[in-house]
């Protein structure tokens, strides 16, 4: 039963920071491309780290915080860290290549 959460985890891991780094390479704009390695590659990596925390804790004596601590870590710090990515971006007035939705000609007061 371990056997398969562990294979589970493992392959959700690397399936989800695959596709966060395909992303990071893929797609068009840097506000777009903030998106890859903060929300899918985190919780790949994530997954990965819960699965090593599973393997070592039921292999030694104790539970292994190592990778608890290091999965806190990187759950606190990827979602700040893009937050000033984006907005120092931002302030440098970097375009965004997404196109903008439309915007209506008629005053919005209509007294």
């Amino acid at each position: 039963m371990i056997d398969i959460l562990l294979s589970v985890l493992i392959l959700t891991g690397a399936a989800l920071t695959f596709i966060g780094s395909l992303g990071l390479a893929r797609l068009r704009d840097f506000y777009s491309r903030l998106h890859g390695p903060t929300k899918a590659t985190t919780l790949g990596v994530g997954c990965l780290l819960i699965a090593s925390a599973v393997f070592f804790s039921l292999r030694d004596e104790g539970v292994s915080l190592h990778e608890v601590l290091v999965t806190l870590f990187l759950f606190i710090t990827a979602p700040v860290s893009a937050h000033l990515l984006g907005k120092a971006a931002l302030h440098l007035k970097l375009k965004s290549l997404a196109p903008m939705p439309a915007q209506d000609d008629a005053p919005s007061d209509p007294a």
